[in-house]
């Protein structure tokens, strides 16, 4: 099989992440070329899944947390840049703050190949998820095309023909694992759960409607008003 100079560094980064999995799933502590492989790899798989470049961006950051990493690793690495092809084709991803996660990688690594002991923790931190009483929000989709909606969206941005109580979407996303997504037929009606966006919680790209820090004073009352005078769906109908 031949393979072009840019496969075979794709290839060398994928076996350098799933080292980086493994070794996790043993409870080692990342390196700075472990842990950087890790991120790098989940935003070129994330591309490869139909995200887009801000969606990959924050699988990335949020896949690791600075727990997972030995000390000194997150002071080195504070920037991570890949080149990931996606359906729009090869774009430069650059994931500032790239330890954002909540720990336990679990299946939450698109690409993820991890041991059996790995796959009953992670069935474990989905119970723990659920333990968190996510907010349930019901969903029409009024236009006449499917909508699709991926894991780390932030909600209340979502396409503005998808009608629900928006103004209770703010600050959260879907309680999906990372990479997933939730589709959302024409005319259907669809009850979803949703989660607090973690990490330093700013929401940047998106559709736009905040560009910023989620918490900040006003940040919220900003953004209502602004998907209401673009014609933003607020509540079902």
């Amino acid at each position: 099989m031949r393979l072009t100079p840019t496969e075979r560094d794709r290839l060398l980064l994928f076996n350098a992440a799933q080292l980086a999995r493994t070794r996790l799933a043993r409870g080692l502590l990342l390196n700075v070329p472990e842990s950087t492989a890790l991120i790098a790899d989940t935003v070129c798989e994330a591309a490869r899944d139909g995200l887009r470049l801000s969606e990959a961006i924050e699988a990335g950051r949020t896949v690791l947390s600075a727990a997972e990493v030995l000390p000194g690793v997150p002071d080195i690495v504070t920037e991570i840049q890949v080149e990931a092809v996606f359906d729009d084709g090869t774009r430069l991803a650059v994931v500032t703050d790239p330890f954002q996660g909540a720990g336990s990688l679990a299946g939450r690594a698109p690409g993820a190949i991890l041991p059996r002991e790995e796959a009953q923790d992670a069935q474990g931190q989905a119970r723990h998820e659920h333990k968190r009483q996510p907010v349930s929000l019901r969903v029409r989709n009024t236009g006449d095309v499917p909508i699709s909606v991926t894991s780390h969206f932030h909600f209340f941005e979502v396409n503005r023909r998808l009608a629900f109580d928006r103004a209770a979407g703010y600050g959260l996303r879907l309680n999906i694992p990372a990479g997933s997504s939730t589709r959302f037929e024409p005319g259907a009606v669809v009850d979803v759960a949703l989660v607090p966006i973690g990490g330093a919680r700013i929401a940047i790209g998106f559709s736009g409607l905040v560009d910023g820090p989620l918490d900040a004073p006003g940040a919220r009352e900003t953004a209502i008003a602004r998907a209401k005078a673009e014609g933003y769906e607020m509540e079902l109908r």
